[in-house]
């Protein structure tokens, strides 16, 4: 179940950049619209936050197999992990969204298209004419805690993993693990 959620994530992050790439490759018109940009920006925050988190539950998942194996079924159920994942679309969506209508709240000094096939924030921000002052507190903001609460508990679960996997006593244990 994971793994297939996680498999589509990775496919929309994909989708999200490669697809405007392509077709700029093909036709030689290197612009995005506006539009285009925001509506990039908001699916490739989205999908690439989900990610983190998704393999933040999946790390949590191998905890609670391997340090917690008798518990294992009660606790991952399928509603536990169906709960988990709504609430990582439901944060990142949050995340993306904020993003994204803080953008729309900016001018920019070119109007219509903006010459790049990726829509990044922080280029784009650069290419405002308004204060982004906002927008670049709310992107160390967000953007440290979508990335520093993921990874904080992706190493505790793999230096619990670690902790159980050194103690074992049995050597076919530990290769298991």
């Amino acid at each position: 179940f994971l793994l297939a959620n996680l498999s589509f994530v990775d496919m929309g992050l994909t989708s999200s950049t490669v697809t405007k790439m392509l077709v700029n490759v093909q036709t030689q018109h290197h612009t995005i619209s506006y539009a285009g940009c925001l509506t990039q920006m908001y699916f490739f925050l989205m999908f690439g936050d989900l990610d983190s988190f998704f393999l933040a539950v999946m790390a949590y998942d191998r905890y609670v197999a391997i340090c917690r194996p008798l518990h294992y079924s009660a606790v991952m159920n399928p509603r536990v992990c169906a709960l988990l994942l709504a609430l990582c679309w439901v944060l990142t969506h949050a995340v993306a969204l904020t993003h994204t209508l803080l953008m729309t709240q900016l001018s920019f000094c070119v109007v219509g298209e903006i010459a790049h096939f990726f829509c990044d924030i922080t280029p784009v921000l650069k290419l405002s004419c308004s204060d982004t002052h906002v927008n670049e507190l709310m992107v160390f903001a967000l953007g440290g805690t979508v990335l520093i609460i993921p990874f904080i508990c992706i190493a505790i679960s793999y230096l619990h993993i670690i902790s159980v996997i050194l103690r074992m006593q049995t050597p076919g244990g530990a290769g298991k693990a």
